[in-house]
């Protein structure tokens, strides 16, 4: 889930920071005078112009993320082409598209996370029986058949009707790779990437508006410094698009994690404005990441001490925003929230490396704290 802005509003779309709050203080006195009200009379009219509000919430603070981890996409939405058992449409199941559309989800970031500096695109075009197999060594070592690929997953976009947002390669990747991709996915003319894809059946480009440049360059997208990874931003983003963008690109940096300000800072300060649309943060209510605790048994102090780590959000997003104030009192680049949530021990008996944990009311109050952040 991420967030976003125009010039006019706050950094990261929180169009009517500290205005809900008084618009609910203000309901309920209204509640209150009108209990008064129609004890004194008989009738008492009530006008709440709700359309008449002056800021617009971003759809996109409720975005999804979708990683080669677990089952998240092979056994889980994606069951392959084959499969006679489970109702499905070109490999990815029904039931998970409709439910998906009930959803209204506003974007889809894929194929990572850890696993997007690991994954080359090239691998999981063409006929799927001449795909190499790769193992996933990020996520529990398991071989992957490259079934779902770039074409699997933006067609599936374009089914749930949201904005696809794929991560790049920086990591083990280059620059020529992402470069590629993007003329692969985006050029409607006639290139070699283009040409590409209209053998492999797909006539129309996708125009796929974001892109992650690298993902948490600072841990596993390569352990880089701050000014290590600006300098190679400043080269991967340049290959993206055109001097003027004409294309609309929206590049993401690999942003701070937590309270990382002085990653924020070196981005803002090195890398050029014409070169950034936005960078992203991640944040985890984790207690301890040396022992996370059980996702289902959890004492009352444990309970309280995650929903303030979730609380620390508020926190992040606001002094990450005051630095790229500094040096972008404009607003143009968008503080991009694409990872956060609970972050548990990892259920017994299964694959570490799936992270498969359950989730109680204690994830659906993270939720709830973090949107309410993101809404204000």
């Amino acid at each position: 889930m991420w967030t976003h802005q125009s010039s006019k509003s706050s950094r990261t779309n929180n169009l009517i920071r500290g205005s809900k709050r008084s618009f609910l203080s203000l309901f309920f006195l209204v509640c209150l005078l009108a209990q008064s009200l129609i004890q004194a009379q008989d009738k008492v009219n009530i006008y709440v112009n709700a359309d008449q509000g002056k800021h617009t919430i971003s759809r996109h603070i409720y975005g999804h993320f979708a990683e080669h981890l677990g089952r998240c996409i092979y056994g889980g939405f994606y069951v392959g082409e084959d499969n006679k058992v489970i109702p499905n449409t070109d490999g990815v199941r029904n039931d998970i598209i409709s439910a998906l559309k009930e959803l209204k989800v506003p974007n889809l970031r894929w194929p990572g996370g850890c696993f997007a500096d690991t994954y080359h695109w090239k691998d999981g075009i063409g006929p799927k029986a001449e795909r190499p197999t790769i193992v996933n060594q990020w996520w529990g070592g398991v071989t992957e058949d490259n079934s779902f690929g770039t074409h699997e997953f933006l067609n599936m976009a374009e089914r749930l009707e949201a904005e696809p947002y794929l991560s790049a390669n920086v990591g083990s990747g280059t620059v020529r790779e992402v470069a590629d991709w993007i003329q692969y996915v985006n050029h409607d003319g006639i290139s070699p990437m283009a040409d590409l894809r209209k053998e492999n059946g797909r006539e129309k480009a996708w125009n796929v508006t974001y892109w992650g440049v690298g993902n948490e360059a600072w841990g596993c997208g390569g352990n880089m410094t701050a000014e290590y990874y600006a300098n190679i931003y400043r080269q991967y983003s340049t290959f993206m698009t055109d001097w003027s963008n004409t294309s609309k690109v929206f590049r993401i940096a690999s942003g701070a994690s937590g309270g990382d300000y002085h990653w924020t800072e070196v981005m803002m300060r090195d890398i050029p404005h014409g070169l950034l649309e936005g960078i992203a943060l991640h944040h985890y209510s984790v207690i301890d990441w040396g022992n996370k605790g059980s996702a289902t048994e959890f004492s009352e102090e444990q309970y309280f001490r995650t929903m303030t780590e979730a609380l620390k959000m508020e926190e992040f997003v606001s002094r990450h925003s005051t630095i790229m104030d500094k040096y972008d009192p404009q607003k143009k680049v968008a503080l991009v929230v694409d990872e956060w949530g609970g972050w548990y021990d990892v259920e017994k008996g299964t694959n570490p490396g799936f992270l498969y944990q359950q989730n109680t009311m204690r994830d659906a109050m993270i939720a709830g704290v973090n949107l309410n952040i993101f809404n204000n």
